[in-house]
């Protein structure tokens, strides 16, 4: 089970590209660091779900032949239903350009996947996200895992209630609350396909 807790800051400023498609960039000093990844939300009509998941199974090589997928989840709870998220590995922003062309002029990838699964999504949010400085991105040694890991629903709530005990973690958010723009917590299910799960 994932528990996603996605968190907004002032370092990323959210612009509108379309009426249905949201987007935040990086704006401060770690948009210089390199490798950062993409979170991608698609919001998917509820009669499309399976159809639009079975598509893509059958289809994930083609795109993972151009950039690293790290993970892709549906989610269970949090927000609203019928949404997937996924997340892929960029080494910089000229590499991810790359792949945005190298995936338009793929027909195969075009004609089996994005036109089927187009009319099936009702909105798509992207945003760019580094990596905390001393952490590192690992697969898990167990076939569950997390962003933030936890054995059942029911366990996470205990831990979260056992660390509003702990003084320094309460000290924490104190401080750091006031950078926090918006915060969203979502129970992700892992497809058959992503590599973390």
């Amino acid at each position: 089970m994932f528990v996603l807790r996605s968190g907004l800051t002032r370092v990323l400023a959210s612009r509108t590209l379309a009426p249905q498609v949201c987007s935040s960039f990086a704006t401060g000093p770690r948009q210089y660091d390199g490798t950062f990844y993409e979170f991608r939300t698609y919001y998917l009509k509820p009669s499309n779900m399976n159809a639009f998941m079975e598509n893509l199974k059958k289809n994930i090589h083609l795109r993972t032949a151009y950039s690293e997928l790290v993970g892709f989840w549906s989610v269970e709870f949090g927000g609203r239903m019928n949404k997937v998220f996924h997340i892929w590995k960029y080494d910089n922003f000229a590499h991810r350009a790359e792949v945005r062309k190298a995936l338009a002029n793929c027909k195969e990838w075009q004609e089996q996947s994005i036109i089927p699964n187009l009319a099936r999504i009702d909105k798509q949010e992207t945003e760019i996200t580094y990596l905390i400085p001393w952490s590192k991105l690992e697969k898990p040694p167990k076939e569950v895992h997390v962003l933030w890991w936890n054995e059942s629903a029911d366990s996470r709530a205990a831990g979260r209630h056992k660390s509003h005990e702990d003084p320094r973690v309460v000290a924490a958010v104190r401080e750091s609350v006031n950078y926090l723009v918006s915060q969203q917590n979502m129970l992700l299910i892992p497809a058959s396909f992503s590599p973390l799960k």
